[in-house]
């Protein structure tokens, strides 16, 4: 990553107000009183936890072998997993009905608006690191640190999710035969902890690991596979439901709809949950999704990361959604939707059709999909982990690329050792309870730096007929995002606590929600008045900044829709997080250390500059 040399000599003076930090806010508190020393102290502290990078592209150090097409296979796979095998089914019993179909299409736009800020970030920052270089480049070091640490958490829990949920697949169709002689030999006796020491989890995650360490390509290859595998069933899946479909069941008049004590199943027809229904499925379905983002963290192994990982992200997307549809679409046709099995949906259908050796077929899908799911959460945790070791946020020795192999091999066993433990000792409900809230707070990162990179400082081109953007509006569009955040979470709130109330017409309440999407509205209007600066990209997100803004608007509602206590585990994480930060990665800090060298080099221009100025004075003298 490459930086001007010019900033040097116009930001010495800054840079020697950060070296001289100590003496400077001493002199401050002796000159001005605790006020304006504390006002000094908290500007130096923001300015170095606002240390950004370059957003340039440098020599990669990681092999580029990865075409578009394996790009795509990767955001297909980890994204198209056991989900296709579960959520329609879920979905469609509990949430919609057949609109599933209408959920999944909500769903998949959401996925669309942040799909398309990582193509646009994918363009601007081809390095490995997805989220956290993208936060690093444009908010700040401390912000990037929060993400790359949370985006660690997610990608672990999610890698050992899916490998517990592979070893259970694979336990129940041996009618629990792992379970049974590991629980006799290895019993673990705590509420806390599972009932057994998984080890067959624990193998999984590691000859997965290995196989990365290895070699990027040959991993993906076997990725390929699976994923054509996974396809290929559900292909299957599509055209062997097909034949059996039955457009009545859409139609499904409210007096065949059974009435269980303690259960509704709505009025019947197309959309028997009505438009709530649909909403809240389309939230359910929006987790269906999650897994394109791995696409993005793949940029320094990419061949062409400009255009290839826009075109990956949206082809994965694309992809995925029509599979979603085509699959939820059969299954509410064959079978009416309250007699769905929201856990295994496609073998309880071949059963009530009498093809038994179908749901064979599907197990064999179901695998390759939990194989290639892994794939895609396996893939990018050593590569955050070493994009964050590279810049001395984490311990450097993770970050170390083989020179064989250019894999990042200490940080991929390491982190697949973790995942494993986890796996190994924590029961698969445990586990995913964590999975969706770093996720959703690293797509309002991105779409959040988006906004402020279009709006960035940006010198005036000559000839040009528009003004270009000033640090006074860069400044302005900073505080107008954090603004619209606050904006969000006030609108959502009134959503998810008074939405019933306001569609009972409750005047308060209506007036809270109205003042909060007032709020909403006029922030990004007020964003969409300040001059866009004119770097041409490969990609860029349109309609900026609705787009943007939409997708924050709703991964806030998504977030606000979370449990408490995954509010609280995931403030555990980070105050870990912030331990290591503050002791280690503040001071091991690439950019801490560019800025003294920087320092350095300026204090030897300024005493070359004074010895030189010293000698022409003597000689004037002695002349």
């Amino acid at each position: 990553m490459s930086y001007p040399a010019e900033n040097v000599g116009r930001n010495y003076e800054s840079i020697r107000e950060f070296g001289d930090r100590d003496s400077s806010v001493r002199r401050s508190f002796e000159n001005g009183g605790i006020k304006a020393g504390a006002t000094h102290a908290a500007r130096l502290a923001y300015q170095v936890l606002s240390r950004r990078k370059v957003a340039e592209e440098g020599a990669a150090r990681l092999a580029r072998v990865l075409t578009a097409f394996d790009l795509t296979a990767l955001g297909v796979g980890s994204t198209l997993g056991v989900g296709v095998y579960v959520l329609a089914g879920d979905v469609a019993k509990n949430y919609a009905g057949p609109a599933v179909v209408i959920s999944f299409l909500l769903a998949a736009v959401a996925s669309v608006f942040a799909g398309l800020c990582y193509a646009e970030f994918g363009a601007r920052v081809p390095k490995a690191g997805s989220a956290y270089v993208y936060s690093y480049v444009c908010v700040g070091e401390f912000i990037a640190f929060i993400i790359g640490w949370n985006l660690i958490l997610e990608y672990i829990i999610g890698a050992a999710s899916v490998v517990k949920a592979l070893s259970e697949y694979l336990d129940s169709l041996l009618n629990k035969a792992i379970s049974s002689h590991l629980e006799a030999a290895l019993p673990i006796d705590s509420p806390h902890l599972a009932d057994y020491p998984d080890v067959f989890a624990f193998s999984v995650i590691m000859a997965f690991s290995v196989a990365l360490s290895f070699g990027v390509k040959e991993s993906t290859k076997f990725n390929n596979v699976c994923t054509a595998i996974n396809l290929c069933v559900v292909l299957f899946v599509i055209v062997s439901g097909s034949l059996k479909a039955d457009t009545s069941n859409w139609r499904i008049p409210e007096s065949e709809v059974p009435k269980d004590e303690g259960r509704s199943y709505g009025t019947g027809g197309f959309a028997p949950y009505g438009l709530a229904g649909i909403i809240r499925g389309a939230a359910v379905c929006f987790y269906g999704f999650i897994g394109f983002d791995c696409v993005a963290t793949a940029g320094e192994e990419a061949r062409r990361p400009q255009r290839s990982i826009p075109a990956a992200v949206a082809g994965s997307l694309l992809v995925v959604f029509l599979a979603y549809c085509g699959v939820s679409c059969v299954l509410t046709l064959v079978l009416p939707y309250y007699l769905q099995d929201e856990k295994a949906p496609f073998p309880f259908v071949y059963d009530r059709l009498g093809w038994p050796w179908a749901k064979y077929a599907v197990s064999v899908g179901a695998i390759c999909a939990l194989c290639s799911s892994l794939m895609g959460a396996v893939f990018p945790l050593p590569r955050i982990i070493y994009a964050m070791a590279s810049d001395g946020l984490l311990f450097r020795w993770l970050g170390r690329v083989n020179e064989k192999y250019q894999t990042p091999l200490v940080g991929t066993i390491t982190a697949g050792f973790l995942t494993g433990t986890l796996a190994m000792i924590f029961k698969l409900e445990q586990l995913i309870h964590m999975m969706s809230i770093g996720t959703l707070l690293a797509y309002s990162m991105v779409a959040s730096c988006v906004l402020l990179l279009r709006y960035e400082a940006s010198p005036q081109r000559a000839g040009a007929e528009r003004a270009a953007p000033s640090r006074r509006t860069a400044t302005t569009v900073t505080v107008l995002v954090t603004l619209y955040g606050v904006w969000c979470f006030l609108m959502m709130w009134c959503v998810n606590s008074y939405g019933d109330r306001v569609l009972e017409g409750h005047g308060g309440y209506t007036a809270l929600l109205l003042l909060a999407t007032a709020l909403v509205v006029a922030t990004l209007c007020c964003i969409s008045r300040q001059p866009v600066s004119e770097k041409k990209l490969a990609f860029s997100v349109p309609l900026v900044p609705w787009l943007p803004g939409l997708s924050i608007l709703i991964n806030v509602y998504l977030m606000l829709n979370l449990d408490y206590m995954t509010w609280v585990r995931f403030g555990v994480w980070i105050v870990a997080g912030l331990v290591i930060y503050f002791s280690y990665g503040m001071w091991n800090s690439t950019e801490r250390r560019r800025t003294m060298d920087s320092i350095q080099l300026a204090d030897q221009i300024i005493d070359g500059h004074t010895a030189l100025l010293n000698h022409s004075g003597l000689t004037h003298a002695l002349g």
